[in-house]
């Protein structure tokens, strides 16, 4: 049982505060954001639920994921090491920023299609939140300039920015940039989906829940897209309807986030850490085989198994002041084959 928690399945008490410590601070910063509430529009109210429910089991699932002993010894390690790196820490967590989070590199390694999807699937999503959720509390807005109604300017809070013809190409960017962020989506879920259906090995792990953040992602761009098309060619018919089939799939997609596969977009940033951790290892003492006697890791890393197992309720202890983890992965297979080659007496 964590100490935070009433039973072992009762909620945790510092997730608890600290989701609904992230919502009041949502909360605040948009009622200052929108003048008072003065630019909120309340037919984004609904929009404005889910967000916060968002917000709040978003926190509340990363504060426990932080609490699971792995992760928290992960978490405690990539901190000292990114210290200890002092101002060279800047330089290279800013590299990594750009390639791991923003490039995604490590998945073109792998496949150049998945790549592709992800980046789509990726900026398609930066590109919505950028602009629904500074709507959504307000923060930002658009006034008519003069007496032109296709000029715009658009204000951030209570700031008045850039002003912009709605019929020039800019203009045209602004208002359908949510627009963009569907195509970008879905050609990404498309790629995703051809994958999942043609690969072997794509479909030998796969599991029901893998498609659901897809069709998510989907419902939500296609929806939006009918929003745009019911405008422009269709003289506002089914509008109501669109409208409010959107905002549904828009709201259970928020909700889903936090208990979903979604949730690994904020567990991405934390994999930073993990390479100042294996860093950080690289450079101090090596463990040796106990076996073998050739280095095969990080002393660091084995010291930190051999403490963090027994918390997940694995003992890999042998006794004697010997230790599993002390042996090398060729050696530990050879000694499995050796054992089962003694249960059995030998395999001949």
């Amino acid at each position: 049982m964590r100490p935070g928690s009433l039973s072992g399945t009762a909620l945790d008490r510092r997730g608890v505060v600290v989701g609904l410590g992230a919502v009041a601070v949502a909360l605040a910063i948009g009622a200052l954001g929108s003048g008072g509430l003065r630019w909120f529009d309340a037919a984004l109210a609904g929009y404005l639920l889910g967000t916060l429910f968002a917000i709040f089991g978003t926190a509340y699932r990363y504060v426990v994921w932080l609490e699971r002993p792995p992760t928290a010894r992960l978490n405690r390690r990539g901190w000292q090491a990114f210290r200890r790196g002092g101002l060279a820490s800047f330089g290279r967590l800013v590299g990594l920023g750009a390639t791991n989070l923003a490039g995604q590199t490590f998945i073109r390694r792998r496949s150049q299609a998945r790549w592709l999807a992800h980046q789509l699937v990726f900026w398609g999503c930066v590109l919505a939140a950028a602009v629904t959720f500074p709507l959504v509390f307000g923060w930002l807005h658009f006034e008519s300039v003069g007496q032109d109604d296709a000029r715009y300017r658009a204000f951030v809070g209570p700031f008045a920015t850039i002003a912009f013809d709605a019929r020039g190409a800019f203009g045209w960017l602004v208002f359908h940039a949510l627009d963009v962020a569907s195509v970008l989506v879905i050609a990404g879920v498309l790629i995703f989906l051809g994958r999942r259906v043609r690969d072997p090995g794509a479909l030998a792990v796969e599991r029901s829940t893998d498609f659901l953040a897809l069709a998510g992602l989907f419902a939500v761009s296609v929806t939006g897209l009918m929003l745009t098309a019911s405008t422009l060619w269709m003289g506002g018919r089914f509008y109501t309807f669109l409208t409010t089939v959107h905002a549904l799939t828009v709201i259970l997609g928020l909700m889903y986030i936090p208990f979903g596969k979604l949730f690994h977009v904020f567990q991405r940033p934390a994999n930073i850490g993990v390479h100042f951790y294996k860093e950080a290892g690289a450079a101090g003492a090596q463990q040796t085989c106990g076996e073998c006697g050739e280095p095969f890791a990080s002393a660091l890393q084995i010291q930190d198994l051999k403490e963090v197992l027994p918390q997940v309720g694995f003992d890999y202890s042998l006794g004697g002041g010997r230790h599993y983890q002390d042996v090398c992965p060729p050696c530990r297979r050879r000694l499995v084959t050796l054992a089962q080659s003694a249960r059995v007496r030998g395999f001949a």
